[in-house]
């Protein structure tokens, strides 16, 4: 889970604040110790840490928050407004040409990630009614053409391709033939090293100056901690970057990379990596980002994702359906499948306010749940979905035995499908006085 363990060690500080009816100085630099100390432990570069804790003290010191009924609270929202601005205060939006196509130079060292990303942003800008091309610049790497026609593939996406030719005049008949083809996004995967050197930079120099790209996009691994923002600075420097797109965030529980890129780099995180789905981008958040930090959720990127993996006309038919008691299995199903396509269980539920790390972690969440419970209903015969009262003892053993669980995950579903319909039915007997009942699906 992204940030755990700097989470945790903030809002153990933050309780021991709230606990006290008044705060004085000494209260304050003593939490703000603990707070520098959990941020160097995140792997946060140290003079961002240094300047952070300052302001932050700076703030919580004056008279207004000592005097202050609730001082704890207010401490907390002067943290959540300082991590927030130095993470970028607002979300950093990607320029779109207003004379297509837009064209994304993806840069960054090999193996951070760059060919599933340039993938990720066809997915995404797909979504959002563009029609991308993706361009295979990188020319040395074993199979990182092959690699991108999959991806492109499994995104709907095509991609240009001229074999080993010269990086420069692929990049340069791309744009052309985006041109002529009605191409709206032009993503250009370019070539990484193992390290940073002068022969990869002058190739990318060469591939921006041949294409003039909107933005420079530098895609850096979030687990190699204070090494990312190294990166981040050396591209920034020698090449001149737009914006940074944080892979593998999903694994980093430190946290160091994502509170530091913009304060050494002056540059925005645009887009973080969720998950080794190709649907697993985000936009990258600051506010949202620090209070997922400080243990406050993070309500609005869930409705997103519900919005995102729901469909609206199927949900005001599954309403009718709970209202008019025929919803079946199938239609259970079909939520299941919703739901699995908003990610990870634990990670929704880390956004959701007052359910903390420390929480979460007495919480049993077993992620094989959904596609066990798939596996049960797609072993019943149509006949049954529609009518689970026909399934008696022996039709539950041969449902288990097809689905591979036992017996006794067969009785526990049809349990919560029960018990579901019966929820349903009292709410609908309970209506609001202000109109129909929105159910939430």
């Amino acid at each position: 889970m992204p940030f755990e363990g700097l989470a945790e060690k903030l809002q153990a500080t933050f309780k021991k604040l709230t606990g006290k009816g008044k705060l004085n100085e000494k209260d304050v630099k003593s939490a703000m110790r603990e707070v520098k100390l959990a941020l160097l432990e995140a792997d946060v570069n140290f003079l961002v840490v240094k300047d952070l804790i300052r302001k932050i003290t700076d703030r919580a010191v004056g008279q207004e928050i000592m005097e202050s009924l609730t001082p704890g609270h207010q401490v907390i929202k002067i943290v959540n407004e300082e991590l927030t601005a130095l993470m970028g205060g607002t979300q950093s939006k990607v320029v779109i040409a207003s004379n297509p196509p837009t064209i994304l130079m993806l840069v960054g060292l090999q193996g951070a990630g760059k060919t599933t990303h340039a993938g990720k942003l066809a997915c995404y800008f797909r979504k959002q009614g563009k029609n991308p091309l993706l361009v295979a610049c990188d020319i040395y790497r074993p199979a990182a053409i092959d690699q991108l026609k999959i991806v492109g593939e499994k995104v709907n996406t095509p991609v240009f391709e001229r074999g080993s030719r010269n990086p420069v005049a692929i990049a340069k008949e791309a744009l052309e033939y985006a041109k002529d083809h009605q191409y709206d996004m032009l993503l250009v995967d370019t070539a990484g090293r193992l390290h940073i050197n002068e022969e990869l930079m002058e190739e990318l120099k060469s591939i921006r100056d041949g294409i003039h790209p909107h933005e420079i996009l530098l895609v850096v691994d979030a687990m190699t901690g204070q090494d990312a923002v190294n990166v981040a600075q050396s591209f920034h420097e020698k090449l001149g970057i737009d914006g940074v797109i944080l892979t593998k965030l999903d694994g980093d529980t430190r946290g160091g990379a994502a509170l530091s890129v913009r304060a050494v780099t002056g540059k925005p995180i645009k887009f973080v990596g969720t998950g080794e789905k190709l649907e697993d981008l985000e936009v990258f958040h600051p506010d949202r980002m620090a209070s997922r930090i400080l243990g406050m959720g993070d309500v609005l990127t869930v409705i997103e994702k519900a919005q995102a993996n729901m469909d609206s006309r199927k949900a005001l038919e599954m309403e009718k359906k709970l209202r008019t008691r025929t919803f079946t299995l199938d239609d259970y199903l079909e939520q299941l499948e919703q739901v699995k396509g908003m990610g990870s269980m634990s990670d929704i539920l880390s956004m959701i306010p007052g359910l903390n790390t420390k929480k979460l972690k007495g919480i049993q969440i077993d992620e094989r749940q959904i596609p066990r419970t798939q596996a049960i209903i797609q072993s019943m015969t149509k006949k049954e979905r529609n009518d689970p009262s026909l399934i008696n003892a022996s039709r539950r053993k041969r449902i288990a035995a097809g689905s591979g669980t036992r017996i006794q995950d067969v009785n526990q579903l049809l349990k919560s499908y029960e018990e579901l319909k019966k929820m349903m039915k009292q709410l609908n007997g309970a209506k609001s006085k202000k109109g129909r009942l929105r159910l939430p699906f």
